[in-house]
C-alpha cells in the first residue's frame, strides 16, 4: 500500500529496507566495541550473579598452601568460553598462594594446562613445579579415571607428564584419594567433565568425613546440565564467557584493591574484552526484533483499515 501520491510510507520503506544495512549495522555494533576496547584499553564493569560469587569465594576462602585439583576437560575447539575462566581460576589460585595439580581427561586437553600455566606463571619465577604445582597429563578412561582417583591418585596416575612418580613430587605428599585436595574445579565443554565429576567423584565424599568442595565452569550449553547441582554438590559455577568475565573482574577487583596502582595485563582481561561487542551486538538484535514487529503490526493496521 502506497501513499501520498504513490509514494511509500516510511512503514512500507521499512519493511522493504534491502537487508544488507542490517548486516552493516550488525558490523558497526560488533566492530566499534571491539576497536574501542583494543584503543582505550577500557572494559565494562561486571556485576557477578550468586553461581560466580561462590565459585570466587570458594577459591578465596582457602588457606595459603591449598592443595586445589585443576581438571581442564576442552579443547580448542571450545577454548573460545572456557580459556579465559581457566587462566582466571589460575591465576586467583596463584594470587592467594594455592598449589595446583592440573590434569585433563580429553586428549586435546594437554595443550590447554601448557598455554594457561604459561599464561599465568610466564612471569612469576617463584613458583616452582612440583613443590607450588604439578602437570598429571592425560589419562584416557572417562569415568573410570575419576573412580580410580577416588580411592587412590596413583591408580590412574602413576607418574605426572615428566615421569616422575607422584611419591616423588613434594606437593603430592599426603594426597591419597581425590578427596585430600581441597578443591575441585573443572572447566568442562561437555562429556567427560563437570557433571561426571557430581556424579562420580564429588557425591560420594558428601556422606563421608571430609565432602569434597567443587567448582565448575562450562560452555553455555552444557551449563543448564549443571544448574541442579548448585549450591549443594557444587559451591558455584561459571557458565560460558559472561561467567568468565564476572569471575574475571572478581579476580581483578581484588588486586586493583591490593593495590590502586596495578596495571592489569590485557591477557588477564580477555573475557571482560569480549563482553562489549556481545552487548552491543545483543541490543541490537532485540531493537531489529522490536522495530520488526511494530512494522508487521502498522502495516496490518493499515490494512485492515483500508
Amino acid at each position: 500500500m502506497a501513499s501520498h501520491g504513490g509514494q511509500p510510507s516510511f512503514l512500507e520503506r521499512l519493511d522493504r529496507m534491502d537487508r544488507r544495512w542490517i548486516f552493516l549495522a550488525m558490523f558497526v555494533a560488533v566492530a566499534a566495541p571491539i576497536l574501542w576496547v583494543g584503543v582505550t584499553g577500557k572494559t565494562f564493569p561486571e556485576a557477578p550473579t550468586p553461581a560466580v560469587q561462590g565459585a570466587f569465594d570458594a577459591v578465596d576462602s582457602l588457606p595459603p598452601g591449598a592443595r586445589v585439583l585443576i581438571s581442564m576437560d576442552f579443547d580448542p575447539a571450545s577454548a573460545g568460553e572456557l580459556q579465559p575462566m581457566a587462566t582466571a581460576i589460575v591465576r586467583h589460585c596463584v594470587l592467594r598462594g594455592h598449589r595446583i595439580c592440573a590434569m585433563t581427561l580429553w586428549p586435546a586437553g594437554g595443550p590447554m594446562i601448557d598455554g594457561t600455566m604459561q599464561d599465568v606463571l610466564g612471569d612469576r619465577p617463584d613458583w616452582k613445579y612440583g613443590e607450588q604445582w604439578v602437570n598429571l597429563g592425560y589419562r584416557a578412561g572417562f569415568e573410570g579415571v575419576m573412580k580410580q582417583m577416588n580411592s587412590r591418585v596413583a591408580l590412574a596416575y602413576a607418574t605426572d607428564v615428566r615421569k616422575t612418580p607422584l611419591g616423588d613430587i613434594p606437593m603430592m605428599k599426603g594426597i591419597e584419594g581425590i578427596a585430600d585436595f581441597d578443591l575441585l574445579v573443572s572447566v568442562s565443554a561437555g562429556y567427560a567433565g563437570a557433571k561426571e565429576w557430581v556424579q562420580y567423584s564429588v557425591s560420594p565424599t558428601l556422606t563421608g568425613p571430609r565432602p569434597l568442595r567443587f567448582v565448575a565452569g562450562s560452555t553455555g550449553v552444557q551449563t543448564p546440565q549443571l544448574i541442579p547441582y548448585y549450591p549443594n554438590q557444587m559451591a558455584g559455577i561459571l557458565g560460558a564467557i559472561k561467567g568468565a568475565a564476572e569471575y574475571e573482574f572478581l579476580v581483578n577487583e581484588a588486586v586493583r584493591k591490593a593495590d590502586p596502582n596495578a596495571v592489569v595485563p590485557a591477557k588477564f582481561q580477555e573475557a571482560q574484552r569480549r563482553m562489549a561487542p556481545q552487548l552491543f551486538g545483543h541490543v541490537l538484535m532485540v531493537a531489529l526484533i522490536v522495530l520488526g514487529n511494530v512494522v508487521f503490526v502498522g502495516l496490518r493496521g493499515r490494512e485492515a483499515r483500508a
